[in-house]
């Protein structure tokens, strides 16, 4: 069975929307190595063969990434190639290839998806459908790049999420850059 990975950029104190300037690479700071980040950012791309969003971020990728044919970093090429599963009840033409809607009630359409034949199932972004894909229980791991910022306000990860079960740290690495990834299971 394919698991379900919650990948985030947050700030120190939670916050996922990318209010402010906080997400520019190394906290802000343009001389900082960002290798070892795209290394282990390579490494979950290896590990997935599927990529699932909201319409939202959908778009806002879809106007961007197939744009970028000068990219070195490997990601454009993988958002091109890879499966997108994008949930939406309002979206029916997703003109960006190896696209498909998923318009069903949510869990029935995840748990398809989960126990199709593949790799791990990927989201980022989209926090609307992750607040959502939490509150189902979907979440396999999250996989948290925490910047060294502090944003004060914004929408949290885990915001209203008062039935969440208590989560294994499997994993925790820290860049150059200051970023550290927390990687945390579902028990």
């Amino acid at each position: 069975m394919r698991e379900l990975i919650v990948t985030e950029n947050c700030t120190i104190d939670g916050v996922i929307e990318l209010t402010g300037d906080w997400f520019s690479p190394g906290g802000g700071d343009p001389d900082a190595d960002m290798s070892d980040v795209l290394a282990a950012l390579r490494e979950q791309r290896e590990n997935a063969d599927a990529f699932l969003t909201g319409r939202v971020t959908f778009e806002d990728m879809r106007g961007y990434w197939p744009k970028q044919t000068e990219d070195t970093t490997g990601i454009s090429a993988y958002l091109n190639s890879v499966s997108k599963y994008v949930v939406s009840s309002t979206l029916t033409e997703p003109e960006w290839e190896n696209t498909k809607v998923l318009s069903g009630e949510l869990r029935s359409e995840i748990e398809g998806l989960k126990a199709a034949e593949g790799k791990d199932i990927v989201t980022t972004g989209s926090i609307s459908l992750v607040h959502a894909l939490i509150a189902e229980g979907l979440v396999d791991e999250y996989r948290l790049f925490v910047y060294p910022v502090v944003a004060g306000e914004g929408r949290r990860l885990f915001e209203n999420a008062a039935g969440v079960p208590k989560l294994r740290l499997v994993e925790d690495r820290a860049f150059a850059s200051g970023i550290v990834l927390l990687r945390y299971r579902a028990r």
